[in-house]
Order: structure tokens, then sequence, then C-alpha cells
């Protein structure tokens, strides 16, 4: 089957959906967004924390947000990119809660505003300790009640359509790449669909899934990046994986573990080892309150050198009305395992959280493909830099939605449909009755990722993690070419693309910095700098 959109949006989360909503109130054509599983599960819906913006004018200001965001990134951010956001973000908020979404007010009607780890002054609006499922419910409301959006659920990207899939040859030299919609999976026929678009908008979220633990959702496999990878797109700053120091140590939840938000160590949360000693004094003066980088090498460090599993938060000398009032789901999923947290600590321990790096875009969400957007975690925008601060990422994703939704209203009328695009060939492959080859795989990944390119690096762990990668990807490229296609082979492929380019860059970058340690260079660049 082909069809045509005028606006493909692959993915569904924050970005997707904003994004959708903006650009079909225009009514400039034809609006579909392709999700790979329900509407509902995205790692929007994972963000417990809360939205980073500049509302409280008598305390904050828009310099003082930059500046924390410039120094959480290691002053690697684009500073373009992170004034666009931080500017442009109240009036984001403004939208956000007209399309029904519910943050936390005090008595006098201001925001009740959080701090978080990295930042200078309350500026968090939440919704209880589920902010990320809150905006993705108002979203999915309206997105579901708007009739010009069609919604295609459970289909699964397979590829994005070039010119080389007319038979041209397509380089990484190449001046100018055109992007003309994808290929995609359709669960009920099973067969690969042609979706022609003018303008093709990459939304698909993060990539933790190539990690053994993760607080994102299984389906985080790194799609976009990968697929705009074989396209030949730019991909940058993969090397930037931000681990969440504070997951819920449950070992049976592992895709996604559950996150204990930064939040509640702003609320007075005290990390410390199972015996009750605490352990942030040795690493920052900031304590348990230092950026999440530095928290995740600390518990990292003290795992390993006291042979533990997990460490504690502990907030058992808050009021337990208070806590419980603040952190409700938390509460309950703690205390669904045995744990009371007003009365005992949290066991907790560092998991794959967020990537910082991604499809490289302008300030209009523009890829170095032609026709081809991307927006939130799958993007990199160069806001983040090295580190991502807290609660920058939910903004990110509206404030370049709205770039990205005027530039291509703008814009698509200069785009046409490619009619000359063939449909997807499966000829001669047969049906893949080996499933255990690829969840095998996915395994290995897992370890591979986790052991080799983790919180802590070094050349030999990468140089494996890249020989290991490389097997498996020559593998897996055999089976994809064999068998007919599905959801979890390419998947795999995606992580497979997805750990080289992060295990890529890792080896490419010759310092410490961010979120990328290695104990083979762990002097910083400034202190290089110092010491000449």
């Amino acid at each position: 089957m082909v069809y045509k959109y005028d606006f493909l949006i692959i993915g569904s989360g924050i970005a997707g959906m904003s994004y959708a909503l903006k650009v079909a109130r225009a009514h400039k054509g034809k609006v579909c967004m392709i999700c790979k599983t329900s509407l509902d599960e995205a790692n929007t819906s994972f963000a417990q924390g809360g939205v980073a913006s500049v509302t409280n004018l008598e305390i904050d200001n828009f310099d003082k947000h930059i500046q924390d965001t410039m120094i959480a990134g290691d002053y690697i951010s684009d500073y373009d990119a992170v004034k666009q956001v931080v500017t442009k973000a109240p009036e984001q908020i403004k939208e956000l809660v007209e399309w029904g979404t519910n943050f936390d007010k005090m008595q006098d009607g201001r925001f009740d505003l959080h701090r978080e780890g990295g930042h200078s002054e309350f500026r968090i609006l939440h919704h209880a300790d589920d902010t990320g499922a809150e905006i993705q419910r108002a979203l999915m409301d309206a997105v579901r009640s708007n009739p010009d959006i069609i919604i295609k659920e459970n289909h699964f990207a397979v590829e994005i359509i070039t010119q080389h899939h007319l038979g041209a040859r397509v380089t990484r030299r190449t001046p100018y790449i055109n992007c003309y919609g994808a290929y995609v999976l359709n669960p009920e026929t099973q067969k690969v669909d042609t979706y022609l678009s003018k303008v093709t908008v990459m939304c698909t979220g993060g990539c933790g899934a190539v990690y053994q633990t993760t607080t994102n959702p299984v389906i985080a496999t790194g799609d976009g990046e990968a697929m705009v990878y074989r396209a030949k797109g730019t991909v940058a700053d993969m090397e930037f994986v931000q681990f969440h120091p504070t997951s819920l140590y449950h070992p049976g939840e592992t895709h996604p573990a559950f996150l204990i938000t930064e939040a509640m160590r702003g609320y007075g949360g005290i990390l410390k080892l199972p015996t009750g000693d605490t352990f942030m004094e040795k690493y920052d003066k900031r304590l348990s309150l230092a950026p999440r980088d530095i928290v995740a090498r600390a518990i990292d460090k003290e795992m390993k050198m006291h042979g533990l599993d997990h460490v504690c938060l502990d907030v058992t000398h808050k009021d337990p009305e208070e806590t419980k009032h603040h952190f409700p789901n938390i509460y309950a999923k703690c205390l669904s395992i045995g744990i009371d947290i007003t009365k005992e600590m949290i066991p907790v321990r560092p998991a794959a959280h967020y990537m910082c790096g991604g499809i490289k875009v302008d300030l209009n969400g523009c890829s170095n493909i032609e026709g081809l957007y991307a927006l939130g975690e799958c993007s990199c925008t160069g806001l983040h830099g090295g580190n991502r601060l807290a609660s920058n990422s939910l903004i990110e994703a509206v404030v370049y939605a709205d770039s990205a939704a005027k530039h291509s209203i703008e814009h698509v009328d200069d785009f046409v449909f490619n009619d000359k695009v063939p449909e997807w060939n499966d000829d001669g492959t047969l049906t893949n009755e080996e499933h255990v080859l690829i969840t095998q795989s996915v395994k290995e990944v897992g370890q591979i990722m986790s052991n080799y390119v983790g919180i802590v690096r070094s050349d030999l762990r990468l140089k494996r993690a890249w020989d290991r990668l490389d097997l498996i990807y020559e593998e897996t490229e055999a089976l994809f070419k064999r068998v007919k296609i599905s959801k979890d082979l390419c998947e795999l492929r995606n992580m497979i693309n997805t750990g080289y380019l992060i295990t890529r860059m890792a080896i490419e970058r010759k310092e410490s910095r961010g979120l990328h340690y290695t104990v083979d260079y762990p002097v910083h660049a400034y202190d290089k700098k110092k010491d000449k």
C-alpha cells in the first residue's frame, strides 16, 4: 500500500504530539502520526520530575537559567540553542496549560515550583511526581479529539526513504540528501507499506533500552538515530549518555526500572550506604544535590568499592505526611514491594536514562537531510552539551516543536510527493523461525553496553565493545536480508547501530567531559589548561 501525507510524524511523545497539534491547526495538509506501540507508551510518560521554566520573576530570570544550563552542559552547549529554549519556555508552558496540562499550584494560584540538582532557583513546574504522565494525558486527549490528525498505532517505521531507494548512490559526502517519507510495517498485514510525505519529523524518543538497566520503556531502542544514520544523516554527541543516579533497585524490573525522581533529593533526600553512612561529601561540596553525572559516578564507585548492588536514598527524617503528599506514586510503588519510605531507606542504583546527543538539527529542528526534522530526545539541538540539566528536556521538546512547526508550515509547499519511490521488496525472503537469534543478540547488546560503555569507561573496554558489536552487526544484517521484516528484528538493528554510535563517539572523545568519563583521560579539559 502507498499512503500520502503532507506531514509524517514518527513518534508520539511530547515532541511528536505537540508538533502534530501545531501543524494541524494551520490546515496546510494531511497530518499522520506513526506510533510503534500505543499512543500512551512514550518516554514522556516516565518523566517524573517536571518542566523547567522561568515563571517567578521575583527571584528568577532567563540569564540564571541560561547560566545553569551552560554549567551543567560542561560549557559545550550551543548558546543559541540554550537561549532559544530558555526564553521561549514560558509561552510554551502557557500552551501546555491550554491543552489541558494541570501543573500543581499553591493556594495563591502561583505555580508550586520545585528545585532540582544544578538549578540555582526554584523553577520546576510539576504535577505531583508524575509530570510526564500528566502532560502525555493532556496531549493525548487533544490529539485524539483533533479530526485533522490521523494516528497509526502499533505501526513501526523501518527506514526513511531517500534517493538511495531510487537507485542513487548516497554517501556522507552527498551534498543534498532528500527525504521522501518512510517505509512502515503494518501490524495487521505484516507487510511494509510506503508512506510518502512532503515533511517527515523524527520524534522517536530515547535509546536507553540498549543498556541492561534503564528508566526508559522497552521500546526506547534508538530507532530515529539509527534510521537517520543509515540514511547518511548527521548524528552527534552520542557519547553523552545520562545515567539517572537513583532508579529503584528491584531486580525484576529493568526495562523500565522505576525512577526515583531527582526532586526527592531536592526535597531533602540523602544518599547513604546500606549501613547508614553518607558518602557524597567525598565527591562534591553540593553533596546529594550535585549534578547527576557526579552523583552517578560516586554511586558507581561506592558500589564497586564495597561490592554492593545498590546504595540508599533516605527521606525518613522528613515529615511522613509531607513525603506522601509530594511523592504519592513513589510512596505507593515502594510500598508495593514492601518498603515504607517514611520509615525505611529506598534502595537505588544508576540506570541509563537520557541521550543528550542524537540527530543533529538547527534552531528550526532541521536535520542535514532535506525535508527531515528531528525533535525531542532523538535530536541533538546543542541544548544539553555534555550533560542535561534536570527537567530541561520536556521544555526543549515543545519549544523545538513550535520552531519546527512554524518552519515546516512555511516551507511545506517547497516539497512535492515523489511518486517514483518503489514499494518495499521482500521477494525471496523466508519467515523467521529462529527468534532465539534475535532475543539472544538483544541480551548481548545490553551486556556489552552496560559492561563496557557505561558510567566509567576506558579505551580497552570501548575497543572490546566495538569488536563485539561489529560481530553482532554482521550476523544481524545477514539475518535481515534472509528473513521477513519483523519489529523485533528492526529494533535489534537499531540497537546495534545506536550502540555503535555511542561507542564510536566515546572512543573519539579523548578527554573526560560532561557525562563521558574515561579512566584513560581523567584530567578535564579545563584542568589541562591550568597545568600548562
